[in-house]
């Protein structure tokens, strides 16, 4: 399994940019993906996460300004993101796995394929 991200880049708070994720399997083989963000020195946390039927979940500080969603047909994940601001900025990864998606479901324990991250910088 691949899941390759692009999108990032660097951009002044109130922006906006929207990451993508093509994997190489079917998106509907997964029970989820999602996206997940990490700052040095810190540890990965879960942004928003998509379970096979569409429904989404995300962390309470991006809730209202991003929006997770998928294309099947493409076997691509997008992450929307609006009103970015400096805390937005990390390595923002693409996860997918099979484990039974359940509301709320964020932990990185949880995944079982990452991309190779796309560095996101707000300033």
């Amino acid at each position: 399994v691949q899941l390759v991200e692009s999108g990032g880049g660097s951009v002044q708070a109130g922006g906006s940019l929207r990451l993508s994720c093509v994997s190489s399997e079917y998106v509907g083989n997964y029970h989820w993906m999602g996206w997940f963000r990490q700052v040095p020195g810190k540890e990965r946390e879960g942004v928003a996460t998509i379970s096979q039927d569409g429904t989404p979940t995300y962390e309470d500080s991006v809730k209202g300004r991003f929006t997770i969603s998928k294309d099947k047909a493409k076997n691509t994940i997008y992450l929307q993101m609006s009103s970015l601001n400096a805390e937005d900025t990390a390595m923002y990864y693409c996860a997918a796995a099979r484990v039974v998606w359940v509301p709320g479901i964020l932990r990185a324990a949880d995944v079982d394929y990452w991309g190779q991250g796309t560095q996101v910088t707000v300033s």
